[in-house]
């Protein structure tokens, strides 16, 4: 069978064994777009095509509150997996707002999807594309099939609320679509992060450039989206209705997949990474980066709990303060030195002034 992924791979290791530093760049831009960015989203639409399908099944009654759950909780995935690959159309305007509301710090999710269905209004993807961002995405999502207040095996609570979970299913199948039509499109992101100058990049650099900027932002993301829960920005009190996706308990989960994605687009696939375009000169950092990402990877790999539950005890917040640390000094590699040796000045990020 003809497989394309295979046949770019092998380009890209030929391209990548004897050229300039700018045609290395090229090679490792498009590597990155085709082999890493590509089937993420691919896997995102995959996601979302079967959360959308999941709603109907479930409010239909041919699905069970169990299966649609596991439908959500793919989806997230899908989703945290894409946050640090945030370049390109799913970076500009609304749209990340549109798939996941975070942070929630006055809880507008739960007020704005009970004033939703409280109203007297259809609910369908038509009425929902015109909503607020709040009850368009997976938090809401989220918090039909999981808040602890709902009961969805009431037939009347579930018929109550089902016109939403379908709309923001079919919203999100839309959405993920549209952003990879435009990846895949003529002279979309794909196109653009292979042939160079373009309207949107003017060299190689650039584009690099750019996917360091999404990796450093991630990685802040990540920080932010422990630390919040953790107290770290209200006096170490513990807050942890603050965290992404808390009441699925899919909050570490998410943060594990975000990272591996990172990690992805740092090692590459096929060494067609970040780290090919360090040299010779560079193999210390290199390693010391690869060993940050093995020393986040194997928290996880020891700690399966819930996040909840580790913020109840003084030994789980301190095994979280570890994780927190890694992340930081994950973030500062890529930051820092990493910027540096690449030769890119990051300037300021999207969460500079939270």
């Amino acid at each position: 069978m003809f497989r394309p992924t295979l046949l770019f791979t092998s380009l890209a290791a030929l391209l990548l064994g004897a050229c300039t530093p700018q045609d290395r760049q090229a090679a490792t831009s498009a590597a990155i777009a085709n082999q890493v960015i590509l089937p993420t989203y691919s896997r995102w639409v995959a996601a979302d095509q079967q959360l959308a399908i999941s709603a109907q099944a479930f409010c239909q009654g041919s699905a069970s509150l169990a299966t649609a759950r596991a439908d959500f909780l793919h989806a997230q995935r899908a989703w945290a997996q894409l946050q640090p690959l945030l370049i390109g159309p799913l970076a500009e305007g609304n749209s990340t707002w549109q798939v996941q509301f975070w942070p929630d710090k006055k809880n507008l999710v739960g007020r704005q999807v009970e004033q939703l269905v409280n109203a007297d209004a259809t609910v369908d993807a038509a009425s929902l594309g015109k909503a607020s961002v709040v009850v368009q995405g997976l938090s809401a999502y989220e918090y039909i099939l999981f808040d602890a207040r709902l009961d969805l095996a009431d037939a009347s609570q579930k018929a109550r609320y089902c016109p939403l979970l379908v709309a923001i299913g079919e919203h999100q199948q839309q959405l993920a679509q549209d952003i990879l039509g435009q990846w895949q499109g003529d002279q979309g992101m794909l196109w653009q992060m292979s042939h160079f100058p373009n309207p949107r990049y003017a060299d190689s650099q650039e584009a690099i450039a750019d996917l360091l900027r999404a990796q450093v932002t991630a990685l802040d993301t990540l920080k932010k989206k422990l630390g919040t829960p953790m107290g770290r920005q209200s006096k170490g009190i513990a807050q942890p209705m603050q965290a992404e996706a808390w009441r699925s308990e899919a909050s570490l989960h998410s943060l594990q997949a975000s990272v591996s994605a990172a990690q992805t687009v740092w090692a590459g696939v096929d060494g067609n990474g970040l780290r090919g375009l360090l040299g010779k000169d560079q193999q210390a950092l290199a390693q010391r980066i690869d060993g940050a990402y093995a020393e986040v990877q194997q928290w996880f790999a020891e700690h399966q709990g819930p996040l909840a539950e580790l913020l109840a005890s003084p030994a789980g917040r301190q095994q979280l303060e570890t994780l927190y640390d890694r992340l930081n000094v994950l973030h500062r590699l890529h930051e820092g030195e990493l910027a540096k040796a690449l030769g890119i000045a990051l300037g300021f990020n999207a969460n500079d002034g939270d």
